[in-house]
């Protein structure tokens, strides 16, 4: 036994002997090479990670009763007021690898930090074209939901996407179907899901909503772009009383029944979208649209989708609406200058106008805003901006008896990475 042992150790020893002069008498390039390869896998672990975000710093110049998105509420309601802030600090992670992919976005200002982005993507294995998601991520409805914020003209979206989809995001499920790049049907994309439709907010409800958008995109030439699309959104909002009023003749009518409480209000948009660009020697020329109309019910005293981390304990106003959006964006021939006009308007109940109006829900507005953008270099960008906002006006409701104070101006610096 001693001397097995005595044996073992030898060999052990006389092996560990053989691996370290084996490793001394690595060659200066081989030693290099081990290092490039070292190198080498740590790269291509790093390529499967990406960082992007951009910075909005801005400062907004209001009349008494216009409502900022930046600092407090106006401390002197008779006197404009003016605040500067962050806008948007996002900072975007994705990580990829193979078909899979995880993105996060955290949204940070000097108001705190809230995440904006949160989901996984799986594209399919054939063509790399069709894509299932699922986390909170962009409602796939219309054009300006997905126009991204640091790519918009205006300084925010139209006030019927603010109004209808607070947030822009939704927790839910998609699937995106399209064809192969070299496919003449390429040009279609269908996008559909299920929501739970409260936006980022946490799930209250049994309930899902479906959203679904059908788009066609399309090139002619090298200097034409033409686009358009028809969207469809079917759910529900949670009534929270037994109170149900809806519209017949010019006047809210109650449906007070027990069995209402705890019962879901039917909420459906139709929407359409189209966008047409073209490049010429006055530089690049841009018409974007949308127009949506449907049933939305909501609050007594305004009609704003759900977007709360509990059921309402309210009663249910069922209104018909319309609304949308028209931009016009003109590149000032080869300088990095934009002049952008856009109007959008939204009326919240169309079976009432004027003194008919019933409740501050039912009061329609329209925005006219027109601005210039300075490209100062790739990543940034100077917004100056000026919304001139008006509202219906009405006797039955003190607030809107004439037109507000509301008009806004909107100074913006931009860094994008």
């Amino acid at each position: 036994m001693k001397k097995s042992s005595v044996t073992l150790v030898a060999c052990l020893c006389s092996a560990t002997a053989v691996f370290a002069q084996e490793e001394m008498e690595l060659s200066p390039v081989e030693k290099l090479e081990q290092k490039a390869q070292t190198l080498e896998s740590a790269v291509q672990k790093l390529q499967k990670f990406k960082v992007s975000g951009y910075v909005q710093t801005q400062y907004q110049y209001g009349e008494r009763d216009a409502s900022l998105k930046v600092g407090s509420a106006n401390e002197n309601p008779e006197e404009s007021f003016s605040r500067i802030g962050i806008r948007r600090g996002r900072i975007k992670f994705v990580y990829e690898e193979g078909i899979v992919s995880a993105t996060f976005q955290p949204d940070i200002t000097e108001k705190g930090v809230a995440f904006k982005d949160a989901f996984l993507a799986v594209k399919d294995p054939w063509l790399g074209t069709s894509v299932l998601k699922a986390g909170v991520f962009d409602r796939p409805f219309g054009d300006e939901i997905s126009f991204s914020s640091s790519r918009r003209e205006s300084p925010e979206r139209s006030t019927i996407f603010q109004t209808l989809f607070p947030e822009e995001r939704d927790l839910g499920a998609s699937l995106t179907l399209q064809a192969a790049k070299t496919s003449p049907w390429n040009i279609l994309k269908l996008e559909a899901g299920l929501f739970s439709g409260n936006g980022i907010k946490q799930e209250t409800d049994s309930r899902l909503d479906f959203i679904g958008h059908l788009s066609v995109a399309k090139a002619i030439g090298s200097d034409m772009k033409i686009g358009g699309g028809v969207s469809y959104y079917n759910g529900g909002v949670y009534q929270g009383t037994e109170k149900v009023y809806s519209i017949a003749g010019k006047e809210f009518v109650l449906d007070d029944n027990a069995d209402n409480k705890g019962q879901f209000a039917k909420r459906e948009y139709v929407g359409v979208d189209a966008q047409f660009s073209i490049m010429s020697a006055l530089g690049m020329t841009q018409l974007r649209g949308e127009y949506l109309f449907g049933e939305q019910p909501a609050a007594k005293g305004n009609s704003k989708s759900p977007n709360a981390s509990a059921l309402p304990a309210i009663d249910t106003y069922k209104r018909n609406f319309s609304g949308g959006y028209a931009v016009f964006v003109q590149d000032i021939g080869m300088l990095p200058v934009s002049a952008v006009l856009k109007y959008d308007w939204y009326n919240p109940n169309t079976k009432v106008s004027g003194n008919e109006d019933v409740t501050e829900g039912d009061v329609a507005v329209n925005t006219f805003g027109f601005g210039l953008l300075w490209r100062a270099s790739p990543n940034l960008k100077l917004t100056a901006y000026y919304e001139i906002n008006k509202n219906e006006t009405t006797d039955e409701i003190a607030k809107f008896k004439e037109d507000r104070k509301d008009n806004l101006f909107t100074l913006r610096l931009q860094y994008k990475f």
